[in-house]
């Protein structure tokens, strides 16, 4: 069976991340300004890390009706329901994997916008709770490209954040801080990009599947030594693994490009249903999320609202057609995968005629699964894995017809 050696150091760092939290901490969106907050000291902690943490132990389901019964819909993200229900119940898988009381307490929550509206309300819960102050970015939507205008007025949003950290911090802004946290990121982003290239290669040696575990300090240790080292080491073994010819699946039939949030109560399942059909889910929207190739630590404000502005969710549909239609093609895939995530509005692309366009201009097959991040009640495992199956098959058939 094939196995990735570096996993055991991921869970030691995951492990130490959570567990060596102390005072002051800052809550930040998993895309948001995490390095301008590293720079003042802040231990950083993801609400959005705990969402998924809440999905993959398939406790969510648990902790949802406390949220709805405050007054949240069963609709909106399952993310937001699921951590605030766990809060509202007093209960974490932190305290089970880590021996945690609790999750951290803020001193400093902000928020990007770049991803959805509903982390403006999710945070802001915990502000009022805690009594916290609350700082927001929010940068322009559905952008076909980033203009300099709407670079300039991101980096007025970001300096605003500046007389909070401060205060809170008891610390002056350091720009030479910053450029160094920015320069840590970006070196640890590029290497995460080439973590996730090493699936171009045939057998793939990582799969999306993988991935979504493995960027885990991309998304909680940005602008650290820690995430630059790990990435470092998981890509040494992966480079070794295509010179040896050891991938994923061993006889690699089929290619499969996965559109959308992971469903993390099911990823095991998901895993070994394509690795069973010879196949794997080379790359993803969503593990490519957290390259930041803009990041420049001679410019790190507006390479930092260029970078944040520019990620694929806050894009047109224009531009998110031709992202998707350059990483198919990179990575070879044969068809693609999306999930239609019934709470995850924002990050679900197969509402509106995407997947029918995609396959009249490139004429790769496509599939829709229904389903979302944490709420298994809207993924249906039996018709999934027939739909799958079947999807594959019919993949393979057309080309053995070619």
């Amino acid at each position: 069976m094939y196995e990735i050696k570096a996993t055991q150091q991921l869970k030691k760092l995951m492990r130490d991340y959570f567990t060596s939290m102390s005072k002051p901490v800052a809550w930040c969106t998993s895309v948001g300004p995490a390095e301008l907050l590293r720079s003042f000291g802040f231990d950083v902690y993801f609400p959005e890390n705990h969402g998924a943490l809440l999905g993959a132990t398939r406790t969510a389901m648990d902790y949802i009706p406390a949220a709805v019964q405050c007054g949240y819909s069963g609709h909106v993200c399952s993310y937001t329901t699921s951590d605030i229900g766990a809060f509202l119940s007093g209960k974490t898988p932190l305290q089970k994997q880590y021996g945690m009381e609790g999750i951290p307490k803020p001193d400093l929550i902000v928020y990007n916008t770049n991803q959805c509206r509903e982390v403006q309300d999710w945070f802001n819960f915990y502000a009022k709770h805690f009594n916290c102050p609350v700082a927001g970015i929010q940068p322009p939507r559905h952008i076909d490209e980033v203009s300099k205008e709407e670079t300039d007025l991101v980096v007025q949003q970001f300096k605003k954040i500046i007389p909070a950290c401060e205060e809170v911090s008891k610390k002056k802004f350091d720009i030479d801080r910053f450029r160094e946290t920015i320069k840590l990121s970006k070196e640890a982003t590029m290497l995460w990009q080439q973590v996730l290239k090493t699936a171009i290669a045939s057998p793939a040696p990582i799969s999306f599947f993988d991935g979504v575990i493995h960027m885990g300090p991309i998304v909680v240790l940005r602008g650290t030594q820690q995430a630059k080292d790990y990435y470092q080491l998981l890509l040494d073994e992966l480079t070794q693994n295509i010179m040896d010819k050891k991938g994923v699946v061993k006889n690699e039939q089929c290619r499969i490009f996965w559109e959308g949030m992971p469903i993390w109560g099911k990823i095991r399942m998901l895993s070994d249903l394509f690795t069973q059909n010879n196949s794997v889910v080379v790359a993803s929207t969503y593990c490519n999320s957290w390259i930041f190739d803009e990041f420049d630590e001679r410019n790190p404000f507006e390479s930092s609202a260029l970078a944040y502005t520019k990620i694929f969710i806050n894009r047109s549909e224009k531009a998110k057609m031709q992202m998707l239609k350059s990483w198919m093609d990179e990575y070879h895939c044969d068809g693609i995968v999306f999930h239609d995530s019934k709470t995850c509005h924002n990050n679900s692309n197969a509402k509106f005629g995407m997947p029918q366009r995609m396959k009249e201009e490139t004429g790769i097959p496509y599939l829709i699964v229904e389903g979302d991040l944490c709420d298994l009640r809207f993924f249906s495992e039996g018709q999934s894995i027939t739909k799958i199956e079947t999807f594959i098959e019919q993949i393979e058939s057309s080309k053995i017809k070619i």
